[in-house]
């Protein structure tokens, strides 16, 4: 995808987004994802989020949209004119949602969950640059010829193994998980701020 996630994170009690450094002893150096580029230790005790491995629930109970797909279809919907944030009104990122995804499952994406897509688009569209040569890559890709890709394909055989783990959905995980609530953790739940864990895939022989 044009946007790069695999490095960055969102961590439980610390506000923003943060790119990964290094694995340290007590926990993960990280910098911050803004312009001051401040580093400090992650520690063990706060729960780190890939980006790259979250996805956000669709009507289609068997899909997801990953949420670098999500960054794309979002940067296709608005190009550089994104002006929606966290801070916007309940109509304007409603209508935000419903532009760029317009199949995300309302009931179970929860509002909180639409101002946190916003706040982290608008971080990451700032800080990470788009690669338009990997969108157009990806465009070519989709529109080549049936015979021309069977050509280019292998003549071995796939590994059954390896095919059954391609056969694998990309995630079963849930929409965007509630990321800063760690320092309420004592607090009552809210149904808007704890959504499904991912489910994990057994590995079966």
């Amino acid at each position: 995808m044009p946007y790069e996630l695999k490095e960055l994170a969102a961590i439980s009690g610390m506000p923003g987004l943060y790119r990964l450094l290094k694995a340290a002893r007590h926990g993960v150096l990280v910098e911050t994802l803004d312009d001051k580029r401040t580093r400090s230790m992650a520690l063990a005790r706060n729960k780190v989020s890939l980006l790259s491995e979250i996805s956000i629930y669709t009507t289609d109970y068997d899909v997801n949209v990953s949420l670098d797909e999500a960054f794309d279809r979002i940067h296709a919907a608005y190009g550089e004119d994104f002006a929606v944030s966290n801070k916007s009104s309940e109509a304007e990122l409603t209508a935000f949602m419903e532009k760029a995804l317009p199949e995300y499952d309302a009931a179970r994406v929860y509002f909180s969950d639409i101002k946190k897509l916003a706040h982290w688009y608008g971080i990451v569209s700032k800080q990470v640059p788009y690669s338009e040569a990997v969108a157009v890559e990806v465009e070519a890709a989709e529109i080549l010829p049936a015979d021309e890709i069977a050509s280019k394909a292998p003549a071995a055989a796939p590994d059954k193994k390896e095919a059954k783990n391609e056969a694998a959905p990309l995630s079963t995980g849930g929409a965007i998980d509630a990321l800063e609530t760690s320092e309420s953790a004592n607090a009552t739940a809210n149904p808007e701020a704890a959504l499904p864990a991912k489910k994990s895939r057994k590995k079966t022989e």
